[in-house]
């Protein structure tokens, strides 16, 4: 019997040994954000926020869903490219330096030619290249998703005018 108990107390601290282990971990956790704050001060360290950088293309990829081909395409900012019935405009790309996380982003307007060719707009939005799903254009014949920004394209720029 003597036995149960020893290991009854091991396994459930009393309560009075419960609240002394949480004030021995808010101090210690007081303590170690005090000298985080304290470096931060002392070495001039700061958090840095990662700066944007701005691109000229954007990179596209579609899945036409009748033949089941995937197609990468490129577009530069402000031009639109077709894919399909699709209009692919982006309006901004964004990206980070490539010793940062990776984020990439833009803003992108899509239009559909209908049959009777009219233009339809079916998507004003950001997409995101690591969450291809979360803004995905989603139509009944294709899917077109941000893969990239870049800063140059194998396409030649539109010409200025």
């Amino acid at each position: 019997m003597i036995l149960g108990s020893v290991i009854l107390r091991t396994l459930k601290p009393s309560p009075s040994r419960l609240r002394a282990t949480r004030r021995r971990a808010m101090r210690s956790g007081a303590v170690v954000a005090g000298l985080a704050i304290a470096a931060t001060g002392l070495f001039g360290l700061v958090p840095a926020d990662a700066a944007r950088l701005e691109n000229r293309v954007a990179v596209f990829s579609g899945l036409d869903k009748i033949t089941g081909r995937i197609t990468t395409f490129d577009a530069y900012v402000n031009e639109t490219v077709q894919f399909g019935t699709l209009q692919v405009t982006p309006r901004v790309c964004y990206s980070r330096s490539p010793d940062e996380a990776p984020k990439t982003d833009s803003f992108v307007e899509v239009d559909e030619i209908t049959l009777d060719r009219e233009i339809r707009r079916i998507f004003t939005g950001w997409m995101f290249a690591d969450s291809p799903g979360l803004n995905a254009v989603e139509h009944p014949v294709y899917d077109v998703w941000l893969k990239d920004c870049s800063a140059d394209s194998s396409v030649p720029p539109p010409p200025e005018g």
